[in-house]
């Protein structure tokens, strides 16, 4: 593949492929009809922040899960013992253990054994550790068997939940497990979750039991269950007929009355179990449970032997459906809470649609006009190759039919602006070649191989923190992540082969190289710092003192007035509310009047756009809450009630035990990060490069963090994204100065530490301007016109474009200078030692 036309195939097949990838995703409905459904189904999908739509996350009481598993395991044990003839006290149980007492201390060992084998199940491992202390028996859960019900459970919801929604026709509902316990819904098109909570959260769990009564004695331990109004039954614990058997279940009325009610049918088992206890027990009532409560306890008056029944209860017609549908798809094996509701309204996602377009393109534009002010011609070339890269972006996105997200195009407009680096290192590293009096054809070629070093390096640094992004974020934050790590990878396949081979081709065009020489266009008032080094180590002490004052007013603006966090950190809801006709005084008034005080409310957006801030209690109580849902509609009913066109565009509601967890995620990925890059440029560098790296990155983010204090910009998991995005960028852009350190150490070893680092800087400054100004432009549209969403993303990250390029000039060269004639004083070479440099000694010694 070495030779020119072998690669022009081979790479014009790639973008060709990438092309008909993305295809599918821009072609309007009337076309995608008439391809292969294999071809116009492989596309990308719009996020619910684009297109409208709910999310909810809910997860699974372990608790109960447990609870239940082990009511059941108990129940076994007591039979098995009541069967071996040994008595005990009844089973008590929890979550975490089972507990027995025998009557008698001589029982203890035998009941033991009972246990065991009752517990036996094969050659697997038991899910029980068994204690014996005295008279009692204790059963502990163990941990292989916590997590292997819970993921067992997960996953049974997850088909149960599917079959729920197919059920209430939904238009492409999308169901999937996040993280250890957490199951993902997205609802595109409704507005009001409200009543898909119910029907996700009812567990569903229905079970026969008999009534008792003086009449009719229990066969073993009783229970108190009520009804609707309020009455109370006693009725067996013993489970006369699970659930689990009823095959179908429709929504029908009664002729005499008219009423709604449910009919279902058993399956084969189900249907001659019932005959069999209806037979045995005719004029005793059989009560309906479900999830805990009585719905029904009608009289058996003869053999029900059709495999058939019916459940009346005083249903609205509403209810009645939804029972027949939750009976249809099965009961959920332990109860789901919602812990996480967003939903965004259509009219705000086709204005994200918008948004993101013009300042997508506003942001191109603004990049491809430098680089043809900077670069001429060459930086045609330049701009070809972003088109084909953001091409291929959409392309891979369309075949893994990747969801795009406004931080999604947030991350491709990055991308952008950090794919014209591997551009710009190149051209400057043929500028170089050319003024040494190069040929053409060799300054492309060197300039390409002295530059691939320094591109791979950049880029592995930030997929790092891309990774970490994706590990650790969620939603959205995954969706930014995916995107940068795509576009990194087609930038560096776009820079080092696509735009190389266009190169090649031009220089082959002008004939023989040597006869005519290549320009490439500059900028006039660069042309000083390729002739003459600047003397940047000068204001070593300077920029070192100020940048850590500037550090320290950062940490103190943290401590005091500190940060504002976002409801991902805070929890509580956050809505933004389109009020027509109501002024904000009028609407805090009102709704101080409804008992909704503590309610925080700014102007947002145009006129009658309100933001709504709610806290939750913190705690249990903040996550049931959350999880019915009472915070919001009390919220969203006070609204209404003051303006009744009231239309809520966002609503963004998390309760406390994710708060929390996003708190823990985002300092482990902040921390993990700067571990990984650290690590990195260890062994990649040296030790003081590494150091050097890790302090400079401190210094940039504690900025960054002051920057959000006082700018007042909301600190949310964009907000992280965009701390992390920074990491990786300042990595990016002070790996390109310790590469070219690097390599002058190597070239030059002999000369004094201070005037190295002054020539590396001069050498790589242009670069450094370009790459940051470039940025700049890519993201300064959406930091203008981006909106609420996206402001924490983009103003920090133009923020910390200025602060991360001055740090690789003013703070990162003098650390490593510190470093360096600490390590010089002790004896030590400042880099390793390559692999020729070794071979070299070798040949020299005696």
């Amino acid at each position: 593949m070495k030779s020119f036309k072998s690669r022009a195939v081979v790479y014009s097949l790639v973008v060709v492929l990438g092309v008909l990838c993305a295809l599918p995703s821009f072609l309007p409905a009337s076309m995608s009809a008439a391809l292969p459904g294999w071809y116009s189904n492989s596309q990308f999908s719009l996020g619910l922040d684009l297109r409208g739509g709910s999310h909810l996350l809910l997860e699974i009481d372990r608790d109960a899960l447990f609870s239940a598993h082990n009511e059941q395991i108990a129940d076994n044990i007591s039979q098995a013992l009541r069967s071996a003839g040994l008595a005990h006290s009844p089973a008590q149980v929890a979550a975490a253990d089972i507990r027995f007492s025998t009557r008698a201390a001589s029982t203890t060992d035998a009941a033991a054994g009972v246990v065991r084998q009752t517990l036996k199940t094969g050659d697997s491992p038991s899910q029980y550790r068994l204690r014996q202390q005295g008279t009692e028996l204790r059963l502990e859960l163990q941990d292989h068997a916590r997590q292997s019900l819970a993921d067992d459970a997960i996953e049974r919801s997850l088909e149960v939940l599917r079959k729920r929604l197919n059920e209430t026709g939904l238009v492409e509902p999308s169901i999937s497990r996040q993280g250890g316990d957490g199951i993902l819904v997205q609802l595109p098109g409704v507005e009001d979750p409200q009543a898909i909570r119910k029907i996700l959260g009812t567990t569903a769990q229905m079970t026969f039991h008999w009534v008792v009564s003086a009449q009719h004695r229990a066969a073993g331990p009783a229970m108190v269950r009520k009804d609707d109004l309020g009455e109370t039954f006693r009725l067996e614990q013993r489970v006369a007929l699970s659930g689990t058997h009823i095959h179908d279940a429709q929504l029908a009325f009664q002729q005499q009355t008219g009423e709604p009610v449910v009919t279902f049918r058993l399956d084969t088992a189900g249907a001659r179990q019932f005959a069999e206890m209806t037979r045995n027990n005719i004029g005793r009532p059989l009560a309906v449970v479900l999830d805990g409560r009585v719905i029904t306890a009608p009289v058996i008056r003869s053999v029900i032997g059709g495999g058939s029944g019916e459940i009346s209860g005083a249903f609205s017609v509403s209810e009645a459906s939804n029972l027949a549908l939750l009976l249809r798809a099965g009961a959920l094996p332990a109860k789901l809470q919602v812990i996480e509701e967003r939903t965004v309204g259509p009219d705000l996602g086709n204005d994200s649609i918008q948004m993101g377009l013009v300042t997508g393109v506003l942001g191109a534009l603004l990049v491809l006009a430098f680089m043809v002010a900077a670069y001429g011609s060459w930086g045609l070339i330049a701009c070809f190759g972003l088109a084909i890269n953001v091409t291929l972006v959409f392309g891979v996105l369309s075949l893994l039919g990747a969801t795009l997200t406004l931080p999604g195009i947030a991350g491709i407009i990055l991308t952008l602006g950090m794919a014209v680096d591997a551009n710009i290192l190149i051209n400057e590293r043929i500028r170089e070649e050319l003024r040494r009096g190069r040929s053409a054809r060799l300054a492309v070629q060197e300039g390409f191989s002295r530059a691939y070093g320094t591109i791979l390096d950049a880029n592995a640094t930030t997929l790092i923190t891309v990774s970490l992004l994706f590990l650790f974020g969620s939603g959205p934050v995954r969706g930014f992540a995916v995107t940068i790590g795509i576009g990194l990878l087609t930038s560096l396949f776009t820079a080092v082969a696509v735009t190389r081979l266009i190169m090649e081709w031009r220089v082959q065009q002008r004939g023989r190289g040597e006869q005519k020489p290549l320009r490439l266009a500059r900028p006039r008032w660069l042309d000083a710092l390729w002739h003459q080094p600047l003397n940047v180590m000068r204001g070593r002490v300077i920029g070192l003192g100020v940048s850590a004052l500037l550090s320290l007013a950062s940490i103190a603006l943290f401590i005091q007035p500190g940060l504002q966090y976002g409801v991902d950190f805070s929890g509580g809801v956050v809505a933004e509310v389109r009020a027509p006709g109501v002024s904000l005084e009028a609407l805090r008034t009102g709704l101080a009047q409804q008992g909704l005080a503590d309610i925080a409310l700014q102007e947002f957006g145009g006129s009658d756009e309100y933001l709504l801030r709610v806290p939750v209690a913190s705690g249990e109580q903040g996550n049931q809450d959350v999880a019915s849902g009472t915070v919001l509609q009390t919220v969203k009913l006070a609204v209404l009630q003051l303006s009744p066109q009231a239309q809520f565009e966002r609503v963004d509601l998390v309760g406390p035990k994710v708060s929390g967890q996003f708190s823990d995620d985002t300092i482990l990925a902040l921390l993990l990060a700067a571990a990984g890059l650290v690590a990195y440029l260890w062994i990649r560098f040296e030790t003081h490069f590494a150091l050097a790296a890790a302090l400079t990155i401190a210094l940039d983010l504690t900025k960054t963090i002051g920057f959000f204090v006082l700018a007042g910009v909301e600190f949310n998991l964009t907000a992280v994204a965009a701390l992390l995005a920074l990491i990786g960028y300042s990595i990016n852009d002070k790996v390109v100065v310790f590469d070219r350190i690097r390599e002058n150490l190597r070239a030059t070893p002999e000369q004094p530490l201070l005037e190295l680092l002054n020539d590396s800087i001069t050498a790589t400054l242009s670069r450094t301007l370009f790459t940051s100004f470039t940025s700049f432009l890519a993201l300064l549209p959406m930091a203008i016109a981006g909106g609420m969403a996206v402001s924490s993303f983009a103003l920090p990250m133009l923020f910390g474009i200025v602060i991360g390029t001055s740090s690789s000039v003013f703070i990162a060269a003098p650390i490593i200078y510190y470093l360096g004639q600490r390590r010089r004083d002790r004896g030590l070479a400042q880099l390793r030692p390559t692999a020729a440099e070794i071979d070299s000694q070798l040949a020299q010694l005696p």
